[in-house]
């Protein structure tokens, strides 16, 4: 299943990690870079160790290849005696950095663009290794890089790495964080938005977002209705190959491979958020 929700938390807090852990977020994120500050860096990576060796399925977001805290972190992991579920590889630029982080810690790799240079390196950096498991913007440090103001100035980035996400054969990307914490119409609105724009889910920074997030990734109901009919349809008919054409539906609409595998991806989409969703409701019985 494709994360709907990438929560962030603080490597130097367990108090905080355990309380993500318990959350519902599809994966937590261990953080060892923005959310650490420099003199905490040696216990956030002692308390992830601790984390990933108590059995926790976790994600870790290393220090940007290059650096020495980066360096320390790739070292760290790469003989710890249990490994994360995946990397983010922040500050992504050239792909021989994502290449050895990938070889060292042998777990996928997610690189995140957070430049110019990166961006215009996406499919490169998406392409750079097998392990490449998802390729996403880190919008604050982008917009500051190219100097505007974010918004609809980063519209190109976010197209961009849309289709070098899928050229690569990637999941559609996570959107960035949403920073408005108590804003959570508006992160329901932004997501539903980026979805529409090719993302999925996204990465989130407090567990209150999850709800919103998780809501804007279920698919229209009258979309997958529509999916769903099309795809009986089909079935009737034998697939679009059966008969070599593609043909008018009793609404009027062409229909042809294409369309045929959007209504796929609504109904893969539609399950994932449905069997995501089942052990909360269950929970809450």
């Amino acid at each position: 299943m494709t994360p709907r929700s990438w929560l962030y938390v603080p490597g130097d807090r367990p108090d905080r990690i355990g309380k993500a852990l318990a959350s519902g977020a599809d994966a937590v994120i261990l953080d060892l870079e923005d959310a650490v500050a420099p003199g905490a860096k040696r216990d956030a990576r002692r308390t992830v160790l601790e984390t990933l060796a108590a059995g926790h399925a976790a994600y870790v977001r290393i220090n940007a290849p290059g650096t020495p805290d980066g360096a320390d972190d790739l070292a760290l992991l790469a003989t710890a005696p249990a490994a994360p579920a995946g990397v983010r590889v922040p500050k992504c630029e050239h792909p021989d950095d994502l290449r050895r982080a990938a070889d060292a810690l042998g777990v996928p790799v997610f690189p995140v663009l957070e430049s110019a240079l990166g961006v215009e390196n996406a499919l490169l950096l998406a392409t750079a290794h097998p392990l490449v498991a998802g390729i996403s913007l880190g919008e604050a440090d982008l917009a500051a890089d190219l100097r505007v103001a974010g918004g609809d100035a980063l519209a190109w980035p976010r197209s961009r790495v849309v289709v070098a996400a899928r050229a690569a054969g990637l999941p559609s990307p996570p959107q960035s964080v949403w920073t408005a914490v108590r804003d959570l119409e508006g992160l329901r609105a932004d997501t539903l938005a980026g979805r529409r724009a090719g993302f999925f889910g996204r990465s989130v920074i407090h567990p209150a977002q999850l709800p919103a997030v998780h809501e804007a990734c279920v698919p229209d109901p009258d979309e997958v209705a529509w999916a769903r009919g099309l795809m009986d349809r089909l079935a009737d008919r034998g697939g679009v190959e059966g008969d070599g054409a593609a043909w008018i539906d009793s609404s009027g609409r062409f229909v042809d491979k294409a369309v045929v595998e959007r209504a796929a991806w609504l109904l893969d989409a539609a399950a994932s958020a449905e069997s995501a969703a089942r052990p909360v409701k269950e929970g809450q019985k």
